[in-house]
């Protein structure tokens, strides 16, 4: 799992330099500045851009020395019949999953198309990341949540980070999963108060419900 664990962090690392230069500074950053995001919380969180080649990432990581089998082990390619591989990421604003010490685990990715019917791309269920025990934001949340022994819930990537960059930190989201009972026993090392704060729409108020039980 270290191998997996530094594969992703070099993914991390290539993401954000990406953010730095081409279509990923005029797209990406782009996106990152027209929803509010400032600089210092794209830096804290290591939000990035996954550029449109086929296989950007892979080359890359290849030329590091980082085998085949760990790209696919950490979800971050795709292997195909004829043996090549190709980035499972790709042209989408990525947000990095931190588990509760912030290692890179996962990553969620954002289209910008319109016409691009999945909407966000997440990492599959690798050795180092199970969806229903992690939640994004736990890393940078835990302390506050302790501290103010209260943990806020919400759906979005974009809603944690805004908030944390607003001031308001003691706050986590689901990882686009419905809420699980490892995720709530990872919350409760921490506080037993939670307040659920998901979309005001009809699905966001439905899976509100059904999280309470």
């Amino acid at each position: 799992s270290e191998s997996l664990l530094a594969v992703s962090e070099f993914a991390r690392s290539f993401f954000c330099a990406q953010l730095q230069e081409g279509e990923g500074h005029s797209v990406g950053y782009g996106y990152y500045r027209h929803r509010g995001i400032a600089d210092s919380t794209i830096a804290q969180w290591s939000l990035g851009w996954a550029p449109s080649g086929r296989s950007s990432l892979v080359d890359a990581a290849r030329a590091a020395g980082y085998k085949d089998e760990y790209l696919v082990g950490a979800g971050l390619a795709i292997a195909h019949e004829d043996g090549s591989l190709s980035d499972k990421f790709r042209e989408r604003v990525m947000f990095p999953i931190h588990s509760v010490s912030g290692r890179v685990i996962a990553f969620s990715g954002r289209t910008l198309k319109a016409d691009n019917p999945a909407k966000y791309v997440n990492s599959p269920e690798t050795e180092i990341y199970v969806k229903s025990r992690n939640l994004m934001g736990i890393y940078f949340a835990k302390s506050s949540i302790a501290r103010e022994n209260r943990c806020i819930l919400v759906e979005g990537n974009v809603d944690v980070v805004m908030m944390h960059q607003m001031g308001i930190t003691h706050v986590v989201a689901s990882c686009g999963t419905s809420l699980t009972e490892e995720q709530i026993r990872l919350i409760r090392k921490f506080t037993e108060n939670i307040t659920i704060l998901y979309d005001s729409d009809n699905a966001g108020v439905h899976a509100a419900v059904r999280a309470i039980g």
